[in-house]
């Protein structure tokens, strides 16, 4: 069989002191049983004196390093078996605390770009180099923007977390921007602008923020064409500077000691500039209504209202959690509606029958305003789409009035959902970065889960009141010729 596949230092050390004779090996792995009930691991944060914090959380199966739990000899097939207990996986990310809000109208688009530049050429490494590198390990790379922070991730055996930090460092703290790539990734941007149509929801994101906001949260986070044509090396490089500071920087790890994290990352990071933190740039939501013609026959909706202090009012973010992850729910109650403008689609489409699709949000969302009668899944957009052409009325996000009993199921479904999306290393990583930079600090899970138990239908009532008595912002994309106006809509939240 040869050489041994090495998957850590335990499996080279045991086989090359022989202490298997000299059979060829065979390995495998071993997962131990855990106890009925072990206790969650705790994220440890370490804030460096430049303020960029290091934090990870480790699981029990984590704790539980390779180890040798046995050895037998197959005789008939004349093979050593190597029981192995390992854990091997590990995901990181470094987060800052910069996207499109912090862009300038000479820098607009330059988060789009940088998403789009991560780990090309540096200082140090060629883009070639960067990615033998990552191949050779076996690594996946990753990077991502939004309007408020930058995420640039890996995840990879844990024998290989060092070097695959310290490319990441290398990756954000010394981009090259070679005029050639930059040109290069321009190009493909402009490509995925013109191809913009085949993805209205994206489209309409867009454009509830720049209709519903004035200030830093309508500028956008897609660049557009005339904002690729300012954009150049020497930007990006000023924007990188000013934005991609120490106390605005989080490096995040799930599956890595804390200690090894900082052993490895602090020699890394404890030079950058320690500037401070600069004030969030200001935003006003207004309301406001956005319609582009497109293709004849399919009208794309987005109706959006305002959450006051998103995610950074703690309580209302988790109602709004529980709102999103309800849909188990939508099999039961609800379809009656749909299915009345299902039918009369599939009789032929008529002049109004977008203005019934909106109708339907409409009154679902008033309905909601009631004292405690009902549920909807409403986060910061309802996206009700509409395709004539293919006989089909979808709700993003589906709307429905629901009793106590369907509320405690929704409550569960919730806590299912973020326990089980927390077993992934890459999504847990994520959010040690994310709510770092969001909070200072990362929330203890079971806190989330009895603030989740404590919700009541008042209390999904009084936040959706909230909601609705904001402006109203309207955006539409497709046959706009038969989505009702603005005002006609916005009267039906607003009526006295």
């Amino acid at each position: 069989m040869g050489e041994p596949w090495e998957t850590s230092d335990l499996l080279r050390e045991v086989y090359s002191a022989g202490l298997l004779g000299n059979l060829p090996v065979l390995f495998l792995l071993w997962t131990p049983h855990l106890e009925d009930y072990v206790e969650p691991g705790k994220t440890k944060i370490t804030t460096l004196s430049n303020g960029l914090k290091i934090a990870s959380e480790t699981s029990p199966f984590d704790m539980l390093n390779d180890r040798v739990v046995d050895t037998f000899t197959d005789s008939i097939n004349d093979v050593s078996v190597l029981v192995l207990n390992q854990n091997p996986a590990a995901s990181v990310g470094l987060y800052v605390d910069c996207g499109s809000l912090y862009e300038s109208p000479l820098s607009s688009g330059a988060s789009h770009l940088l998403e789009k530049m991560a780990f090309k050429s540096t200082t140090n490494r060629s883009h070639f180099r960067v990615v033998r590198e990552v191949e050779a390990v076996g690594a996946n790379i990753g990077a991502s923007a939004s309007r408020e922070q930058m995420g640039y991730t890996f995840d990879v055996l844990r024998t290989y977390v060092p070097q695959m930090i310290e490319l990441l460092v290398d990756s954000v703290r010394n981009p090259a921007f070679l005029d050639w790539e930059v040109n290069e990734e321009i190009r493909k941007v402009k490509e995925e602008i013109g191809e913009q149509a085949n993805n209205p929801q994206r489209l309409l994101m867009e454009a509830v923020h720049s209709a519903g906001y004035s200030g830093a949260l309508a500028m956008p986070l897609l660049a557009t064409e005339s904002a690729l044509n300012r954009l150049n090396a020497p930007i990006l490089e000023e924007f990188v500077a000013e934005n991609y500071t120490a106390p605005r920087m989080v490096l995040a790890a799930s599956g890595v000691e804390h200690e090894e994290l900082l052993s490895v990352a602090e020699p890394l990071l404890s030079d950058l500039p320690s500037v401070p933190r600069s004030e969030e740039p200001s935003s006003t939501y207004v309301g406001g209504d956005f319609r582009r013609q497109g293709e004849s026959g399919v009208a794309h909706v987005a109706i959006a209202f305002e959450v006051p202090g998103g995610w950074k009012k703690e309580k209302e973010a988790i109602i709004l959690t529980v709102l999103q992850y309800r849909r188990c729910l939508w099999e039961e109650v609800g379809h009656s509606q749909l299915g009345d403008l299902e039918r009369e689609c599939t009789q032929g489409f008529s002049s109004d029958f977008v203005e019934k699709a909106v109708d339907l949000a409409v009154t679902e969302l008033i309905a909601l305003a009631s004292q405690g009668q009902g549920l909807i899944c409403l986060p910061c957009f309802l996206f009700p789409f509409v395709n004539s052409d293919t006989c089909q009325i979808k709700y993003g996000l589906p709307t429905m009035a629901v009793s106590q009993i369907q509320l405690d199921r929704a409550k569960e479904s919730t806590k299912s959902a973020v326990l089980m999306n927390l077993e992934s290393r890459m999504i847990a990583s994520e959010d040690i970065g994310r709510q770092i930079l969001t909070y200072g600090e990362r929330k203890p899970l079971e806190q989330f889960l009895k603030e989740v138990d404590a919700i009541t239908l008042n209390d999904i009532s009084k936040f959706s009141q909230k909601i609705i008595s904001s402006p109203l912002t309207m955006a539409s994309y497709g046959d706009v010729m038969n989505v009702p106006s603005y005002e006609s809509v916005s009267s039906k939240f607003h009526a006295k």
